[in-house]
């Protein structure tokens, strides 16, 4: 699993652009899918980030462009985020002080779980396990800074 990156202020980690890279696993049926493309994360006038990501998604041979938009707006302290969906319905809390965080968010008849690492200045990971009655699927996302920041402090350093 390796070493966890505490953020003592996750919007000033995020900002900025990040190569993404996500698979997809139906866990159900065995099919693969891949999402290649950047997440950019820009200030929003009232405060915190917009997210905006954009790429190819590759889905049984057949490749397709694929976007999505979140809100990263602040949480009770630096070190947190309430992260909504683009019309602003809320989605989930983020808390990355200790470089990791557990999230859920029901959706209808299906639970979305999501656990985030962060790995270094530069490097972190979203897993989500979607599970209901009509999904099973595992989405890892790896997130790489395009131009590595080193303004990061390292763990335990502010």
């Amino acid at each position: 699993m390796g070493k966890l990156w505490p953020v003592p202020d996750v919007l000033a980690y995020l900002a900025g652009r990040w190569r993404t890279e996500r698979s997809v696993r139906d866990l159900a049926n065995g099919l693969d899918g891949r999402f290649t493309g950047v997440t950019a994360f820009d200030p929003l006038d009232a405060g915190g980030l917009i997210s905006r990501e954009s790429g190819a998604f590759t889905w049984q041979g057949v490749t397709r462009p694929a976007e999505r938009t979140l809100r990263y707006e602040p949480g009770a302290g630096p070190g947190r985020a309430d992260v909504r969906f683009a019309d602003g319905r809320p989605f989930h809390g983020l808390d990355l002080t200790s470089g990791r965080h557990v999230a859920d968010h029901p959706c209808a008849a299906d639970l979305y779980r999501g656990e985030f690492t962060v790995r270094g200045p530069d490097r972190w990971r979203t897993v989500w396990r979607v599970g209901g009655p009509a999904k099973d699927l595992l989405l890892t996302t790896d997130y790489v800074r395009e131009t590595p920041s080193g303004r990061h402090p390292g763990p335990g350093r502010v």
